[in-house]
């Protein structure tokens, strides 16, 4: 994104009389290989899981130069140029959302994270995401994410308490000895997801080693594929933990548990949709980058629902094991297997 950070900002952009004085500003640079765009395009290429048709309504209702005119979505832009977004402020209130801890000491804590909810504050969600929860429900203590977890997936999401726990888990996730901060043979950190996907891979246990890269096709940036050349190295474990079969339709599913070697972006998602086993809920690797969008905005038709099945991928980390920070011990944390899914398979046949 050519989002400028605020000591980027030569100058202060002049708010438009219409705009409540407590709206948060995005400012926007054109650079000069998007000169002549239209601007519900450029807008569209520069917020992420964003439609043209949403693009449009940001345009209208808070796009503005510096001086405080408004924009029009059929505007041509020109080489950098500011395009002002006046977003109304946050009024999100926090949620009675319940963040179950599995494990916690002197500096760990790991929280059984529902779906649907961010780990992390975003142009989308600032107070309902697990850190504001926690922040809000601890006011007197600090905590930093280890690691990621897609907002829709669902288990083990892990964070610590101090800066020298982080630093020594960070290094674990980074494949570094945390004691050398070295790169390192040894696992130090070990994943296990479970999968609900359409389909029967035909093997009770297969590998997926397929490099994985940036989609450049693809108008969604965030999306990834399997590399025709090159790519980052990703290898995923896969383990079939039951198979099942719809009662009304006679559809396959598999219920795979993968355990990560590497650990890349979307890497579970890519790796099962490669072998003709997409992830249930999954909208991003849908074959439809238009379903995706609709998700985002909250446009969902009831074809796409009974597409999806589920309102959310059906990936869940189950199973995190590390090197506790400061004790000479292994900590393995476990998630139970969430409603939303455990009811999706309960519906269905099962075959073994």
């Amino acid at each position: 994104m050519t989002r400028l950070r605020n000591y980027e900002l030569l100058r202060e952009p002049q708010r438009p009389t219409s705009i409540d004085g407590a709206a948060v500003l995005t400012v926007l640079r054109v650079p000069p290989e998007n000169e002549g765009m239209r601007l519900d395009r450029f807008v569209q290429s520069q917020l992420k899981r964003t439609t043209r048709t949403r693009a449009q309504f940001i345009i209208e209702k808070s796009a503005f130069t510096p001086e405080g005119r408004p924009h029009q979505k059929a505007d041509r832009v020109r080489s950098e140029q500011w395009i002002c977004l006046w977003r109304a402020p946050w009024d999100e209130a926090f949620t009675d959302t319940e963040l179950p801890i599995l494990y916690e000491d002197e500096d760990l804590c790991a929280v059984d994270k529902p779906p649907m909810i961010p780990v992390h504050p975003t142009a989308r969600y600032f107070r309902s995401t697990v850190v504001k929860l926690l922040e809000h429900k601890r006011p007197e203590q600090r905590f930093y994410l280890a690691h990621r977890l897609d907002r829709e997936t669902s288990g083990v999401l892990l964070l610590t308490k101090n800066k020298e726990a982080d630093r020594h888990v960070k290094k674990q996730f980074a494949g570094l000895d945390p004691e050398t901060g070295r790169p390192s043979a040894l696992r130090f950190v070990a994943k296990r997801y479970l999968a609900v996907c359409h389909g029967d891979p035909g093997r009770d246990n297969f590998i997926v080693d397929s490099p994985l890269e940036p989609d450049p096709i693809s108008s969604l940036r965030v999306k990834m594929r399997v590399a025709a050349v090159g790519g980052l190295e990703s290898l995923t474990r896969c383990t079939i933990v039951s198979r099942h079969r719809s009662r009304k339709t006679g559809a396959r599913y598999s219920v795979i548990a993968c355990d990560l070697e590497t650990g890349r972006q979307h890497q579970i998602r890519v790796h099962l949709a490669s072998v003709g086993c997409p992830l249930v809920g999954e909208k991003l690797y849908s074959g439809d980058d238009d379903l995706f969008r609709r998700g985002a905005d909250g446009t969902l038709t009831s074809q796409d629902q009974a597409l999806l099945e589920l309102e959310r991928q059906a990936l869940h980390a189950q199973t995190l094991e590390l090197d506790h920070p400061r004790e000479a011990r292994r900590v393995r944390i476990t998630s139970p297997l969430p409603r939303d899914i455990a009811e999706f398979l309960d519906a269905q046949e099962t075959l073994n």
